[in-house]
């Protein structure tokens, strides 16, 4: 039945980053918004109203991430991107069966949605496992199956594989449209050009996003930047700037790859957390905010963060931007915010999910206000409110998610999942990998 959730405050995520007080969100029998704005401007109340104590926001856009890798969380964790890659996580994955990542995502999926994440963009083996994993969960999310040059793997298998999944099943299925079909090619430096222009065709002919790895480590590429300048301009060498492009860490970028992302509408996963723990760098953030890139924000896997909690890039994300210009207002809290909902959604090209408008996917988060954060109330100037949201209170007061009008958290517990089922079949999974 059409519902109304009411808050003392509700962050519509708009490109204001307005703050509506006294605000209600209407609910259709579809799960999509109907109305969003004050309860004194909001039409007759629907059959059910939901009072909310706190703040009501959109759910949170992980634009880039390998849920599944909550199995190999913590392995290899001081070595550099390259070496983590080859000697610890590659041979980790080669022993991974299909359970075995549909366990891992139902994990992953619950502890976004614990944070308050309603959809990731995800590169992983096995996306049909990934897919019953995150309808189980009530999630939303991008998927894709790496398509990667290694032996013994044919990239152009993985290419017609999800040509025939798209074309069987279309682009977006599932209740409320929670699974979106994506190509997934790693990076230019695991794939031939050739490989390359076969994926923007495929992808091109059914209007398909692509997610890939661009410019993490500044050694990664050296053969690509040799032959074609940079991979941005290899990118477009192959027809996949022309397309919808995701290019997670984007981190060492030129003036010129850059432009060619601004003039292509070239969406960005800024990865902060694991970028920094993995020593890759710091992304020119401020340089592609400027050139009007669309940028998200994104984990990165759960074995090179460590954890898949948004809020803390939404952190991170502001306090790289301020330290690498040498600037306190390089991005401050409402755009941090934007970031990681409406940002996020405009990264992957999608304009049904990351705010609180009508036509768009009812995913909301409810963030309880009782605790130390909010201690001297809701009544302060919208600034220092989304100061202490994003700053003081992030993903900890989290307590009730709802994906496309279906309620999934309730009071910080899954309702679709059990957690306890879901830690004791990770714990099987890595017992047999770990040997």
């Amino acid at each position: 039945m059409p519902s109304r959730y009411t808050a003392p405050v509700v962050l519509p995520c708009d490109p204001a980053c307005s703050v509506v007080h006294d605000g209600a969100v209407d609910v259709d029998d579809s799960g999509r918004i109907t109305y969003c704005g004050p309860v004194s401007a909001a039409p007759a109340a629907p059959v059910a109203v939901t009072a909310l104590s706190g703040i009501l926001l959109p759910g949170l856009v992980n634009t880039h991430a390998h849920s599944p890798m909550t199995l190999l969380r913590g392995m290899g964790g001081d070595l550099p991107l390259l070496r983590w890659l080859n000697e610890i996580i590659w041979p980790a994955e080669a022993k991974l069966r299909a359970e075995d990542v549909r366990a891992g995502m139902v994990l992953g999926s619950l502890e976004m949605l614990g944070h308050g994440v309603t959809t990731s963009a995800e590169m992983y083996f096995h996306p049909e496992e990934m897919a019953d994993a995150v309808l189980a969960t009530g999630a939303r999310a991008v998927l894709g199956g790496p398509i990667i040059d290694l032996p013994g793997i044919d990239w152009h298998a993985m290419i017609r594989a999800a040509e025939r999944w798209i074309d069987a099943d279309g682009l977006r299925f599932g209740p409320g449209e929670r699974i979106e079909l994506s190509f997934a090619p790693h990076s230019a430096y695991m794939l031939p050009p050739e490989a390359l222009r076969l994926t923007a065709e495929a992808a091109a002919a059914r209007g398909a996003l692509v997610q890939i790895h661009v410019a993490e480590a500044a050694n990664e590429d050296e053969q690509q930047r040799a032959e074609h300048g940079s991979v941005p301009r290899l990118l477009k060498e192959t027809g996949l700037l022309d397309g919808r492009l995701l290019a997670a860490h984007a981190i060492h970028l030129s003036d010129e790859d850059v432009k060619l992302f601004a003039e292509h509408g070239t969406g960005v996963a800024h990865c902060p957390g694991s970028n920094g723990k993995l020593a890759s760098g710091i992304a020119r953030l401020a340089d592609l905010r400027a050139a009007t890139v669309p940028v998200g924000l994104g984990t990165d896997g759960p074995a090179s963060n460590d954890d898949l909690d948004l809020w803390e890039e939404i952190q991170l994300a502001a306090m790289l931007a301020r330290l690498s210009t040498q600037d306190s207002a390089a991005l401050d809290a409402a755009s941090a915010l934007l970031m990681a909902t409406r940002g996020g959604a405009d990264a992957l090209g999608r304009d049904d999910i990351g705010a609180l408008e009508p036509g768009r996917w009812a995913d909301l988060v409810h963030v309880e206000t009782d605790g130390f954060a909010f201690a001297t109330g809701l009544d302060v100037p919208d600034p220092q409110l989304l100061s202490n949201l994003v700053w003081a209170a992030g993903s900890h007061r989290v307590r009730d998610v709802w994906v496309a009008g279906e309620q999934v958290l309730a009071d910080g517990e899954p309702t679709r999942y059990d957690r306890d089922k879901a830690y004791a079949e990770v714990r099987e999974s890595a017992a047999r990998i770990r040997g």
